[in-house]
């Protein structure tokens, strides 16, 4: 059960999830509801939002299993702890499970799910291997998961806040830019290229709390995540080696909780938003016993 669950990397779960809460609590307040959606069983998007990451995640070892073999033979694949086909079938099972529970949802989000899943197994088998696309492949991929959350409160919404989108995009674009080099290392022009984009997602962020009144309470959340991402990320500056790279990366995918726990602030739900940051000590915890990156 462990080598399954190292494929599916439980610690990005949860980050997941906070994408969704993010996205519901930013439609709440585009449409005016003080309250998440009522009569409506939120926690299959949530469930839904698991399963398209996690078969995301799986599918991407899947693809990598040769490379892997090479260059981390201790992952479950290559080790033979989980078989190729087994390791298929969990994740595609995954994700027909995250786009049926969807659907189940509505079929607002049930397509928004399915959008997700092909874009996830396109940058496993093609996105990564671009250049140029492959950052913004995988950002795609988690800015149509906010979109999930913000489709629980109707199509309206997403015709609305279509938009939000595009700052997970820039976001994991940033990450994905420093992954590439978590192995044998990288250079400090992407490093810096990357913080620039942090601080772009960072003022978004500021400008629309200031927009919406909620300034006083999101500053302290983009503050923390600042200083999260920015202490591992300044070490990879001054020693761009393998490890300090992989520890950038890994700040940059678990502080994605602290990047939501601000949106949800911006919405002026601070209850959300405090509880939406407390799924960061789970996180974590997580990834102590399975790889993030």
């Amino acid at each position: 059960m462990k080598s399954y669950l190292q494929l599916m990397r439980p610690a990005n779960l949860v980050t997941a999830v906070s994408d969704v809460l993010a996205g519901l609590s930013l439609a709440a307040l585009a449409t005016v509801v003080a309250t998440l959606p009522g009569n409506q069983p939120v926690w299959l998007l949530l469930i839904s939002t698991i399963g398209l990451y996690g078969g995301g995640v799986v599918l991407n070892d899947v693809f990598d299993a040769q490379l892997d073999a090479v260059e981390r033979p201790e992952r479950a694949i290559p080790s033979g702890r989980v078989s190729l086909g087994q390791a298929s079938a969990l994740g595609v099972g995954l994700l027909v499970l995250g786009i049926g529970l969807a659907f189940l949802y509505s079929p607002t989000t049930g397509g928004i799910a399915a959008l997700t899943a092909g874009l996830a197994v396109f940058y496993n088998r093609f996105g990564k291997h671009m250049s140029w696309f492959g950052p913004i492949n995988m950002g795609l991929c988690r800015g149509f998961n906010l979109l999930l959350g913000v489709g629980a409160v109707g199509a309206a919404a997403v015709a609305n806040l279509w938009w939000l989108a595009l700052v997970p995009v820039i976001y994991i674009a940033a990450i994905t830019m420093i992954s590439r080099d978590e192995v044998h290392g990288g250079k400090r022009m992407t490093l810096y290229a990357a913080a620039g984009l942090y601080l772009l997602v960072s003022t978004a962020q500021l400008v629309m709390a200031y927009r919406s009144g909620t300034l006083a309470l999101t500053i302290g959340f983009v503050a923390l995540h600042l200083f999260l991402i920015g202490r591992p990320l300044i070490k990879a500056i001054q020693n761009p080696v393998g490890p300090n790279i992989g520890g950038a990366v890994k700040a940059g995918v678990l502080s994605l909780i602290v990047m939501n726990a601000a949106w949800v602030s911006v919405a002026g739900n601070w209850q959300l938003a405090l509880g939406t940051l407390l799924l960061l000590p789970l996180s974590i915890w997580l990834a102590k016993a399975f790889a993030v990156t």
